[in-house]
């Protein structure tokens, strides 16, 4: 092999997703030389398969839904329909523009640092490129992804099984659609797809939906769900293939049998390891093949491999992955000396409507707890958006808040609010001090936060009476 065939760097990264690119972009600006490798520079997965198209057609959902209770308003609506064909042709539309944008601002980084290819190890500080070619590097970040699991079972079902990678290409809606796996994805089609006219089945062996903590918060949330959505939770799924679809059979908590067109399989998203040769690296894995690491540096034990984004099979949402890459980029930059990092507080956001949202610690040992109903909120009783539940968990005898279980109208904001106020660890009489417009959905965070007060030796602030206006 000649010289020219072996690449130097004091950085390399695989895998250009979110993760990638901001493991790369901080060791640059941290003075390393990088290179960063991967097969196709396509993107990132929230904007090709993920958050983006998912949002888009929740956002079809939710206009289709708001004509369905306008008459609630006095407000009369003739017959609607569907125009699938547009419906879904704007979904990939826009999808297409935000993965151009990724892939545009991709094509910015310098020249000579992208390099088109797959990567595995060929020692601890050499990659082999399936070119043929070495890269020798001070340091290397794994950020490789997830990708959909698809079991066998589903896999013999051929188009009629779809995961998140190719429900967006529909170019109709079902009729009849089955969802396996009530988690995030799993939960936010379900519902979208229902919204749409789809006659939707959820299926999953857990008793809990979205991972919720709280049983009043996930009663409230499954009541909601099943407005739309038939929920079939604690059961075991067989598919198989039927000449109109797919036969679904289910036992466990309840059991039975029906028919669908298709069946999107949501059942997790491990992370994209193989093909790595991780054994040439010396790294010591966990029980599910995935790298041990810190995740104050994202180091990988005592060697100089970083990992960053859904492979870490951490928290495997955007601003966690961003968070990686920046901490593992600074710190390869910087191998073999790495800085600990303040992780954000644990925060999750499921769209469905209203939104799920799980946020820090949930109740423990001396931890003290204050609820909230939506169902008579004022704000939410004006906008018909008088439903959900929401827990906080503080930490006596203070009040700290530690964390926050909720579904909840403009659950997404009210959730911003309280992992803001968590992260800065603030008391909840430190927020009941704090103003509250009237009338807001935010208001509905005061029962919650005055019961926790009444749970610690703190007194409710003065300026917070019994008898603020009706609904707050």
């Amino acid at each position: 092999m000649s010289k020219q065939d072996t690449l130097r760097c004091d950085v390399a990264v695989i895998g250009a997703g979110t993760a990638g690119l901001a493991a790369e972009r901080a060791a640059r600006a941290n003075g390393a030389s990088t290179l960063l490798i991967d097969p196709d520079f396509s993107g990132t997965t929230c904007a090709n398969v993920g958050c983006m198209p998912s949002k888009l057609l929740i956002a079809a959902s939710k206009a289709r839904h708001a004509i369905d209770r306008a008459g609630v308003f006095g407000v009369k609506v003739g017959e609607v329909s569907v125009d699938d064909a547009a419906l879904m042709g704007r979904v990939r539309a826009e999808r297409d523009r935000f993965s151009a944008s990724t892939r545009e601002n991709i094509a910015k980084i310098p020249d000579g640092i992208r390099i088109a290819s797959r990567a595995k190890f060929a020692g601890p500080k050499t990659l082999l490129l399936d070119d043929g070619r070495k890269i020798e590097a001070g340091a290397i970040v794994i950020a490789t992804g997830s990708r959909p699991t698809l079991p066998p079972a589903f896999a013999a079902l051929g188009a009629c099984a779809l995961t998140n990678e190719t429900v967006f290409e529909l170019e109709a809606l079902p009729r009849r659609l089955a969802v396996v796996g009530s988690g995030a994805i799993g939960l936010e089609l379900a519902q979208a797809f229902a919204r749409l006219g789809v006659d939707v089945a959820l299926f999953d062996k857990s008793e809990t939906m979205a991972k919720v903590r709280c049983e009043r918060v996930h009663k409230a949330l499954r009541e909601i769900i099943e407005r739309d959505v038939h929920v079939h939770l604690g059961v075991d799924v067989t598919p198989e293939p039927a000449d109109d679809g797919v036969c679904i059979r289910w036992s466990g908590s309840s059991e039975g049998e029906a028919m669908f067109d298709h069946v999107l399989v949501a059942v997790g998203r491990p992370p994209v390891l193989d093909g790595l040769a991780l054994d040439k690296a010396g790294l010591k894995t966990d029980d599910k093949g995935v790298p041990c690491h810190d995740r104050s540096t994202m180091r990988c034990g005592d060697s100089n491999v970083f990992l960053a984004g859904d492979v870490a099979a951490d928290w495997p949402l955007l601003h966690e992955a961003s968070h990686d890459g920046a901490i593992a980029g600074r710190n390869a930059a910087a191998f073999p000396a790495p800085v600990h990092t303040d992780r954000y507080v644990p925060f999750s956001i499921t769209f469905t409507d209203p939104q799920v949202v799980s946020i820090g610690e949930a109740e423990e040992d001396g931890a003290v707890s204050g609820t909230a109903d939506f169902s008579d909120q004022g704000r939410a009783r004006v906008e018909v958006r008088n439903e959900g539940a929401l827990t906080l968990y503080a930490a006596a005898p203070d009040g700290v808040l530690i964390g926050a279980d909720l579904v909840a109208p403009a659950g997404e904001h009210l959730g911003h609010l309280l992992a803001w106020a968590i992260q800065q660890k603030m008391t909840a009489t430190q927020l009941l001090e704090m103003p509250f417009y009237h009338p807001t959905i935010e208001e509905g965070l005061k029962q919650a936060l005055r019961t926790v007060c009444a749970a610690t030796p703190i007194a409710v602030p003065e300026n917070q009476d019994a008898g603020s206006p009706a609904g707050a």
